[in-house]
């Protein structure tokens, strides 16, 4: 088939993987009419806005701060718990706009990062051979025959979540909770307290002075959009392709199609075959659009992505999200920057520092040393540095819950100390203390680099 010819369902004429077994196709069939006949999530032109301020990171003048969940709960989904995501999120962005000098763009794994993927389509317990945990999207994470049968009711919540969330992120970002002026109060009791929580509260001080100084020169601050309002995006991966399919509509505009599920989707690791069903899907759709880079990606094979999923070469419509390890990033991307440099594709390169550095403890929990995620992102910083390109973002997963699921930070977290509050669904996050300290740590780096 010609790459030219392409609908929102040609990605069903290709090898697909990653899709769960679906026990009912009528039941599924139903869910999938039931999505396609809501309201879009999101606006083409909200997507047209995204990539535009992601064609300033590819151009070297802004930053890109992507983080949230590792995948999102029907069961801890709360205003609260989207509120204090957020906060890490303009926290950490403050401190990147501050101390970096450009702005941040911020781009949430919220409001649709439901679905994971996984190595195997079952996993043992016991003796008892079940369906692995795909999200809750799909199934149920309780280790029984039943919780995890997919169930397609699942992907009509998933949008209604996802809508909820819209909503509360669309309140809270213009509705005066991140006004500038309010830097102090996004520091939970819990970070506050930390190293890098009173470092923070160091930097909202002086942004107060620097706003009391533009005050003083008339410059009415409290008026001012740009210091009382701030954009928030929404992403994911683009993994359960019915339901990213049923949320697609052609734009009425520019008469494009759009994946109305999120702002910006990503491919993962496991399915960015150049002939799979995933980049496929994801090359007809006007978003601005992702790839995860792993440690044996060929710049060969990346020169062909960048040619199929931006053959316009369009600033800010492609990131290439690397994840490589903290002793394979250096030595892994400088190739890889070269021959995309050479190609004139005007991508973004993101670093997603966690998943390839994830290992099991002593204690048989699955973890990061945040150590580990600081030297990848270093590793990533130098091998920019050595190319004479840009550094454009940082890809992290975290959550404004007081958790212990990664090593390290300043206050040292231990192995012992894991069980406390091990709460993840899928993959080890790092709390709001961790978070802080990480974004000073990408400023230093940053700052150094420019």
């Amino acid at each position: 088939m010609s790459r030219e010819q392409w609908s929102p369902s040609t990605w069903k004429e290709h090898r697909v993987g990653q899709q769960p077994r679906w026990p009912d196709p009528g039941a599924l069939e139903q869910s999938l009419k039931t999505v396609s006949a809501m309201p879009p999530l999101i606006f083409a032109e909200e997507a047209r806005s995204l990539q535009s301020h992601l064609g300033q990171v590819a151009a070297g003048n802004a930053f890109l701060l992507q983080a949230g969940d590792c995948a999102e709960s029907f069961e801890e989904f709360s205003a609260d718990n989207i509120r204090e995501k957020l906060r890490v999120i303009l926290q950490m962005a403050i401190i990147l706009t501050y101390s970096v000098g450009v702005p941040t763009v911020k781009i949430g794994r919220m409001a649709g990062q439901f679905a994971k993927p996984r190595s195997s389509d079952f996993e043992k317990i016991g003796d008892l051979e079940i369906q692995s945990f795909r999200g809750h999207i799909v199934n149920d994470p309780t280790s029984t025959e039943a919780a995890r049968m997919p169930n397609p009711e699942r992907l009509v919540q998933a949008y209604n979540q996802s809508a909820s969330t819209l909503n509360l992120l669309r309140a809270f970002t213009k509705g005066g909770f991140a006004d500038l002026s309010r830097v102090h109060s996004w520091t939970q009791e819990f970070v506050a307290a930390s190293p890098a929580g009173q470092r923070y509260e160091q930097l909202a001080s002086e942004i107060d002075r620097a706003l009391s100084f533009m005050r003083a020169c008339g410059v009415e601050t409290e008026q001012n959009a740009s210091l009382s309002e701030v954009d928030v995006y929404t992403s994911h991966e683009a993994l359960i392709l019915g339901y990213e399919e049923a949320l697609t509509r052609k734009d009425s505009l520019t008469g494009s199609w759009y994946d109305c599920s999120a702002h910006m989707l990503w491919i993962g690791e496991r399915t960015r075959d150049l002939d799979g069903a995933h980049v496929e899907f994801l090359r007809g759709v006007g978003n601005p659009i992702g790839c995860k880079v792993g440690p044996t990606t060929t710049a060969e094979y990346l020169i062909e992505l960048c040619e199929v999923l931006n053959p316009s070469r369009i600033p800010g419509r492609l990131t290439l999200i690397t994840r490589m390890g903290a002793d394979k990033i250096e030595d892994g991307l400088r190739p890889l920057l070269r021959a995309v440099t050479d190609s004139g594709h005007p991508v973004v390169w993101a670093c997603d520092p966690m998943h390839g550095n994830t290992f099991t403890s002593e204690s048989g929990r699955k973890t990061r040393a945040f150590d580990d995620i600081v030297a990848e992102i270093g590793g990533f910083v130098r091998a920019h540095r050595a190319e004479g390109t840009w550094p454009g973002g940082i890809h992290i997963e975290l959550t404004g819950d007081d958790v212990t699921e990664c090593l390290g930070g300043a206050e040292e977290l231990s192995d012992s100390q894991l069980d406390d509050r091990y709460q993840t669904v899928c993959d080890p996050r790092l709390n709001g203390r961790q978070s802080v300290d990480l974004a000073f740590r990408v400023a230093e780096l940053i700052r150094d680099f420019t």
